[in-house]
């Protein structure tokens, strides 16, 4: 092998192209060991690359919701001529961006529904849900009932959702509300299913692999319930916990929390732990209960949902093991 530069010469033999460039820019850089800075950084690539993998995974959830907004974009530019002449414009939409997120649901998780019998084909049902981290699961649940049902479910938000750039097209669409309560009574009246947690962004920050219902003393979503005179379905997901986790356990997020009532917390994860959904039992309308008795009552379903289908602490490696078993805990 011809020689192009006398410096990449050792006595009388030729070096190798790559160890000729790193001494050429070694001679250009003025630095003398540069091997052992490119070892080092190969060696806090291989370090620090996990940890990024899982603080990136949740963003591409954030991606796909983005997603789903461009093809709702898309989709309204469309058909925009058709406006005046159906009723039923985003019907199709719906069940296309259901089946993005149902694929991803088989995918990614597994993901299995267990009661969705218990969903009324027509009329309204309050459904109360855990909150996870990222609740990818009332996504999914959602993207089921739009599937199997043939319907949509009107979905109660943290007002902080309606302040991200670009979400407006994707709430309007599917019925998300960050409230009032009078709203949420007129949607069940109409007919339609609700879907809220109590817990909210507390719950999703603060809670941990323990699986804590914080709650509080809010019992408004069970006041709503007793307005509109409709069934409450408490639904849990196992192991939403293990797909993905907050850092809420350190106090600065806590302090940023409580100062600013903002989800300063970072979340990390996306792992592809076993996801399964299961819905309780209908707690049927009471006139001859309280507003904080249903509450309470409602809690206790959930718990026991809890309680029934989840090993507590939550365990990462075992949720992913659970991708490769068939036994699960019994109802």
């Amino acid at each position: 092998m011809a020689c192009g530069n006398e410096s990449c010469l050792k006595g009388q033999e030729c070096v190798t192209y790559l160890a000729c460039f790193a001494q050429l820019l070694e001679e250009w850089t003025g630095l003398e060991n540069l091997e052992g800075y490119v070892n080092y950084v190969y060696y806090l690539l291989w370090v620090f690359t996990p940890l990024l993998i899982v603080f990136i995974l949740p963003w591409v959830i954030v991606v796909l919701l983005y997603l789903s907004i461009l093809f709702l974009h898309v989709y309204k530019r469309k058909n925009e001529l058709k406006v005046a002449y159906s009723h039923n414009l985003w019907d199709g939409a719906r069940t296309t961006v259901a089946t993005l997120w149902d694929g991803h649901s088989k995918i990614w998780h597994g993901y299995e529904l267990h009661g969705l019998e218990k969903i009324p084909d027509k009329g309204p049902a309050l459904i109360v849900y855990y909150h996870g981290a990222l609740p990818v699961d009332y996504y999914y649940f959602i993207a089921n009932v739009i599937i199997h049902k043939g319907r949509y479910c009107h979905s109660v938000a943290d007002h902080f959702l309606f302040k991200i750039p670009g979400f407006n097209l994707l709430l309007e669409v599917f019925s998300i509300q960050h409230g009032p309560r009078e709203e949420c009574v007129k949607a069940l009246r109409n007919g339609h299913l609700l879907g809220i947690s109590p817990g909210g962004v507390r719950e999703a920050l603060f809670s941990d692999e323990g699986y804590r219902i914080m709650w509080g003393n809010r019992r408004g979503f069970a006041q709503v319930a007793i307005d509109a005179k409709v069934p409450i379905i408490p639904m849990f997901t196992q192991n939403i916990r293990e797909g993905f986790r907050s850092l809420g356990g350190l106090w600065i997020f806590r302090w940023l929390y409580e100062k600013y009532r903002s989800p300063f917390v970072p979340i990390y994860g996306g792992f592809p732990v076993k996801l399964r959904t299961y819905l309780g039992d209908p707690i049927p309308y009471d006139p001859n209960v309280t507003a904080a008795e249903l509450a309470e009552k409602t809690k206790h379903a959930v718990q026991a949902l809890i309680n029934n289908h989840q090993k507590k602490p939550g365990n990462i490696l075992r949720a992913l093991l659970e991708r490769f078993q068939r036994r699960q805990k019994d109802d």
